[in-house]
């Protein structure tokens, strides 16, 4: 969990520690504003369970199933995934 909260900061252009109080993961807010930072756009399909980030410019795609029966948390751990494969690629 760590890994991806360092590589998605690290796309956003901002500082993580662990003791930091920001984490997409369980934030909603934290979510939307990544997700605008990096321009990610966010769609849940309920007919097939899941959550789904893009980044057109990046031909990036990130599916996250809702196995816990939790939109919200699908719909954040896409952002999150999408974002931290955006700075894993970064130089």
């Amino acid at each position: 969990m760590n890994e991806l909260l360092e590589l998605a900061a690290k796309a956003a252009g901002l500082s993580f520690w662990q003791e930091n109080s920001w984490n997409p993961l369980d934030d909603d807010g934290d979510a939307l504003r990544l997700a605008v930072k990096l321009e990610i756009v966010v769609e849940y399909r309920r007919d097939a369970s899941a959550a789904f980030a893009y980044n057109y410019a990046r031909c990036l795609e990130i599916g996250e199933n809702n196995k816990n029966l939790d939109p919200y948390a699908a719909t954040r751990r896409a952002i999150v995934r999408a974002a931290a494969e955006i700075g894993r690629n970064m130089a």
